[in-house]
């Protein structure tokens, strides 16, 4: 029993001791690179980059290796990522996963609260199915769906266009469809009610 039970304490310390190594190594990646677009702790400086504070490790891991592949376009992102092991990218998701996201201050709580009624309901006069009913009532996602909640909505909304224009091919097909569907007026105010979640 004694043997048994030094064992599994030699397991916890050894998981813990590698988790602490992937953070210090992830630190050092996000120091590296990262900060100087999406800051230390993902809160990004800027509305042109996504925030990456508590989107969800496994979405951040594949968007890095999107990247790398070249299935997502971004110039500056596959320098960037180019000589990042996929080990070091899923710890560098974890780093970005454990930080914390607020919503931003909505700049516009007319165009939110059409937001807010096609988040949760769609738009049954063209078909549009409830941002909510895959993103989750909270706009926090899933592993392989990103967190809206708390997006700076000037990035959402570009993402949004991308996707309309199949300008952005790398993510869930389905948002092809949905985003052609959405106006101009739909993109914007859904993007601006996300940031305030």
């Amino acid at each position: 029993m004694m043997k048994i039970t030094w064992l599994l304490a030699a397991s916890l310390v050894a998981g813990n001791s590698w988790a602490q190594v992937d953070q210090a190594r992830a630190k050092k990646i996000v120091m590296g690179s990262c900060f100087m677009c999406h800051g230390e702790d993902g809160e990004s400086a800027s509305e042109v980059f996504p925030k990456l504070a508590g989107q969800h490790a496994e979405y951040i891991a594949k968007q890095l290796d999107n990247f790398k592949s070249g299935k997502r376009q971004n110039t500056a992102m596959v320098d960037m990522v180019s000589r990042l092991t996929p080990d070091e990218m899923a710890a560098v998701g974890k780093y970005f996963e454990s930080k914390s996201a607020p919503p931003e201050t909505v700049k516009d709580p007319d165009l939110a609260a059409v937001g807010s009624y096609i988040f949760y309901k769609g738009n049954k006069f063209s078909g549009l199915p409830a941002c909510a009913s895959c993103h989750g009532k909270q706009g926090l996602g899933t592993a392989s769906l990103p967190r809206l909640a708390g997006q700076y909505a000037g990035y959402v909304e570009t993402q949004l266009k991308l996707f309309g224009k199949r300008e952005r091919t790398n993510d869930n097909a389905v948002m092809h469809s949905i985003a052609a569907n959405l106006s101009p007026l739909e993109m914007a105010a859904v993007a601006e009610f996300v940031s305030g979640k």
